[in-house]
């Protein structure tokens, strides 16, 4: 697992919807980024161990002719630093533009 970059300070915005959005934009230019934090609803959860439940809706280019599975690979990939730390659960919908 490595660290999250210096470069992701958070702000205002939730601090982990703000690393998720910089590290995505990076990635993939997306044309549509919606994130939604859901940890409320898993308030409790002992095995998150502190780290947050999110669900991200994305578009972008770079996933033209990419199955589903390959997208998420993609996606998590670009979110490794934060896996496990700050991402418990991910809810992914991608899409290619």
């Amino acid at each position: 697992m490595s660290h999250i970059p210096q470069k992701l300070i958070p702000n205002q915005e939730s601090e982990r919807v703000s690393m998720i959005r910089q590290l995505l934009q990076v990635a993939f230019l997306p044309t549509l980024l919606e994130i939604t934090d859901n940890s409320q609803q898993h308030a409790g959860h002992a095995s998150a161990g502190g780290a947050g439940h999110f669900a991200v809706r994305i578009r972008a280019s770079a996933f033209a002719g990419k199955t589903p599975l390959q997208c998420h690979r993609q996606i998590y990939a670009a979110l490794d630093c934060l896996m496990g730390s700050e991402i418990h659960a991910l809810t992914i919908d991608a899409a290619a533009i």
